[in-house]
């Protein structure tokens, strides 16, 4: 069975607790064992190094070492967490003084240093490298059987962070999604942001960044959109009526996160995947 740390990210167990249901079942199916990191702390969501960067990248290395003491990489549902925990492993690869700095802060709180082993690796990644294509489409109990729209981001489509797929021509959603039994849809904005979480402060540019993306999907044919981060979900499900309504566009349609479409095709919660197929019919049409 494969080991890897877990990081929930910010919002896994807060506002989308769907994401947190689904990624325990999900992994046990397909032979991942899951090592919670105790004492993890939120990773300053891009929002803390906005008034300190060395704070942000200090609880990103004490998390990252964290999963180190016990040999492992770690992973996130969440492409925002992912990029963050990258970007941070990233600049203590290339720079020894600030990364003794760093190391200096988080030794003085915890009594750890990070020496640059442990990797992030995404859900989506770990997934199709390290679990393979092949062994999920046999573990398929319920096909999706649905025209999906994949949703990357911008966070982990940049090199180094988004794992052996292409940095600006991604399809590894495109794969999996085919490997679940569903149909990818190819439209423009699979990685365009969708202003997460520029929605505390710029509400109206980041509703509009929204109404673009569900719209360019549903203009494509998607009868679903699946997301890679939990952040941007939020976004893409929670706000896409007030999305419509600011920008007139056609944004209603079901969207679920990655962990969830994997666990129903898995023939985890079919109650749930029951109500997916219906809303995709009603609001579809």
């Amino acid at each position: 069975m494969a080991k890897i740390a877990y990081y929930p990210g910010n919002t896994a167990r807060a506002a989308s607790m769907e994401v947190e249901d689904c990624i325990v079942p999900l992994c046990k199916t397909l032979g991942i064992e899951l090592i919670e990191i105790p004492k993890a702390s939120s990773d300053g969501g891009n929002i803390i190094s906005q008034a300190s960067p060395k704070l942000q990248h200090s609880l990103v290395a004490r998390n990252l070492a964290l999963a180190e003491q016990k040999s492992i990489d770690i992973m996130t549902t969440c492409a925002t967490s992912h990029a963050i925990m990258c970007d941070t492993a990233d600049i203590i690869a290339s720079d020894s003084v600030y990364a003794s700095q760093l190391n200096n802060l988080i030794s003085l709180t915890s009594g750890i240093e990070y020496l640059g082993e442990s990797k992030s690796r995404h859900l989506l990644h770990y997934l199709v490298e390290e679990i393979g294509l092949d062994k999920i489409s046999a573990a398929v109990i319920n096909p999706i059987k649905l025209n999906v729209a994949g949703y990357y981001g911008s966070n982990m489509q940049r090199e180094g962070a988004c794992g052996d797929d292409d940095a600006f021509l991604p399809n590894y959603l495109e794969q999996l999604i085919n490997a679940l039994g569903g149909v990818p849809i190819d439209y423009e904005l699979k990685c365009q942001s969708v202003g997460a979480p520029a929605l505390l402060t710029l509400e109206g540019t980041a509703m509009a960044m929204t109404a673009a993306v569900l719209a360019d999907a549903k203009q494509n044919g998607a009868d679903i959109m699946v997301s890679a981060c939990t952040i941007s979900h939020s976004n893409l499900d929670s706000y896409q009526s007030r999305a419509g309504k600011l920008t007139g566009k056609d944004t209603a349609m079901p969207v679920v996160h990655l962990a969830e479409l994997v666990a129903f095709s898995l023939g985890h919660y079919p109650d749930r995947f029951a109500q997916l197929r219906t809303r995709a019919l009603i609001i579809g049409s």
